[in-house]
């Protein structure tokens, strides 16, 4: 089900479904603060949106990256109010950056319950050419740390290709910048103590992260207006032109007429 806004309005238990929890789980968290309230419709029935989503999947994470709970209070609360759900996803994508690389096995039925819904073949296939897991007969070899993003990638409105396309040059491109962040590095603790240099490292990693995601996206962010900007002049480009020979041809009628008269 769906607002009139478009925005999902979904019921604590296709919520927790969604999101791979309990429902107990969510009353929890929702009891704790950890999750703003939902939106009360008819019947007195409680509807959770992309936000409420996106910020069950950022408490999973920390939670998987073993923040207590209270840990992971405090850095809700430290949060800016109104954070958008694109805003959520790129904190839980700093959090993620943290975790090892873990494939983990998985029978179907337990696929579909890490997954947060069933999935069709097609749809295991499309995780599959991803690189999000494997299948190792009866068993799948699932990347945890990108099954949750494999999943939201299901629902984007793009061709396969497309989505692989963008997966090469994500990775092309991140590999580049890792490569000249790192000569950077070792080149500013050449002369440093092996000791200092684990501990910069340690310290770097986050803020690098950081600056990675927040660079990206602002840039993203300026590559898109421009692109819907050229979109809108484009089209009003047209409508200026075909105004301009409107009013051309009531001048030239006018101007006829005055020649003529």
């Amino acid at each position: 089900m769906t607002t009139d806004t478009g925005e999902p309005a979904l019921t604590i238990d296709e919520l927790a479904a969604r999101a791979g929890v309990t429902v107990r789980t969510v009353r929890f968290y929702s009891t704790r603060g950890l999750l703003p309230p939902p939106v009360i419709g008819p019947r007195r029935v409680g509807r959770y949106g992309r936000e409420h989503l996106a910020r069950l999947a950022l408490i999973e994470e920390m939670q998987h990256q073993g923040m207590t709970l209270a840990a992971i209070e405090r850095h809700l609360r430290q949060l800016p109010p109104g954070l958008s759900v694109r805003d959520l996803a790129i904190h839980r994508a700093v959090v993620a950056s943290w975790a090892p690389e873990t494939v983990e096995p998985a029978t179907r039925e337990e696929l579909d319950r890490r997954a947060g819904r069933p999935l069709t073949d097609a749809e295991v296939q499309r995780l599959t050419a991803m690189g999000v897991l494997t299948r190792d007969g009866d068993v799948y070899r699932v990347d945890a740390g990108l099954l949750r993003l494999g999943v939201e990638l299901l629902d984007v409105p793009f061709s396969e290709e497309t989505v692989l396309a963008a997966r090469t040059a994500l990775l092309e491109h991140s590999r580049a910048a890792a490569r000249d962040l790192s000569r950077l590095l070792r080149e500013a603790v050449a002369e440093r103590d092996a000791r200092d240099v684990k501990s910069l490292s340690a310290h770097m990693h986050p803020l690098v992260v950081q600056a990675l995601l927040t660079t990206f996206q602002r840039s993203l962010r300026e590559e898109l207006h421009q692109w819907l900007d050229g979109e809108s002049e484009g089209a009003g480009d047209d409508g200026e032109a075909d105004g301009s020979k409107e009013a051309g041809g009531s001048k030239d009628a006018g101007g006829n007429g005055a020649a003529g008269a």
